[in-house]
């Protein structure tokens, strides 16, 4: 795993397409692993003729792992979210984009469209915001400005730690995305149970989550920060998203000087296959002719 010249962390990550083509940069939410960027979305981005890059954040799959650091308590860290309050973390979503900058650094690239969903979403916010010579473009999926709305009670089932154990955890998995998969798009469950076969063997970590989970909460609003947005934006949202409400992708977008707002219908807080072709559209159209 390379070293990123930002700080002490090692970054795992993967390549599609060809290095020559514009870099669009994938950045995974809460937990999430560079393996929830589904090898074949990706594959489709980069057969729009893009320079496809996903990668683990700190704390999660095959990256550095912040042991030595302290795990904060997750319901903690919800009630503070939902009160608004911004206590103290370990780390906040201003070093998690520092480490993608050193990233691409080490890639050699000097700017990269980049495309963050959930967590991933604030971390682009933040890469614009702190690094805007090095962001072509952001794409902002399923994520606020850091002024949450309350969710769904159904959804609040995101925010407990994975299990340790293997059986457990893809329980646990399936549950979670039978509550936010929206009215829409069904849970594709031998796929869905796959993935988390894969995530699980491959690196969940739990006191790396709640580390997580504080960085979101003790970041606290970007919406002012982001008025000094000036490269391309584009926010993509789903109308029935139980855990970051619709509510939240608008208030991003309007915050963002000439962002452009996608609404997908029925669509909850993930990814289904079924609505890829149009936010490959959206994100292909959005990232051409901007390199």
């Amino acid at each position: 795993m390379p070293l990123t010249p930002a700080n002490p962390i090692a970054i795992k990550y993967e390549t599609f397409g060809e290095p020559t083509a514009p870099p669009v940069l994938l950045l995974m939410g809460l937990g999430g692993q560079l393996i929830h960027w589904d090898e074949a979305f990706c594959r489709r981005l980069a057969g729009l003729g893009r320079y496809v890059i996903r990668f683990d954040n700190r704390d999660v799959g095959l990256s550095t792992q912040l042991d030595e650091l302290s795990a904060p308590d997750t319901r903690h860290s919800v009630h503070a979210w939902l009160e608004g309050r911004s206590p103290a973390a370990p780390y906040t979503l201003d070093d998690m984009a520092d480490d993608a900058v050193g990233l691409l650094d080490w890639l050699g690239i000097a700017r990269a469209h980049v495309v963050g969903t959930s967590m991933g979403g604030m971390i682009a916010q933040c890469m614009t915001i702190r690094h805007p010579t090095r962001v072509l473009s952001l794409t902002s999926i399923m994520a606020d400005a850091g002024e949450p709305a309350v969710p769904e009670p159904e959804a609040m089932i995101a925010f407990e730690p994975p299990a340790t154990e293997r059986e457990t955890y893809v329980t646990q998995v399936l549950k979670i995305l039978r509550a936010l998969c929206g009215p829409r798009f069904a849970v594709e469950e031998r796929g869905a149970r796959q993935m988390a076969l894969n995530a699980f063997d491959r690196g969940i970590h739990p006191a790396g989550f709640a580390r997580q989970l504080a960085a979101i909460v003790a970041s606290g609003s970007r919406r002012e920060a982001l008025r000094s947005v000036r490269v391309p934006a584009l926010v993509i949202h789903g109308d029935a998203d139980p855990l970051i409400p619709l509510a939240g992708g608008v208030e991003t977008a309007q915050a963002i000087l000439e962002a452009k707002l996608h609404i997908i219908p029925g669509m909850g807080h993930q990814l289904p296959p079924a609505a890829w072709p149009g936010i490959l559209e959206a994100i292909g159209a959005h990232t051409q002719g901007t390199a």
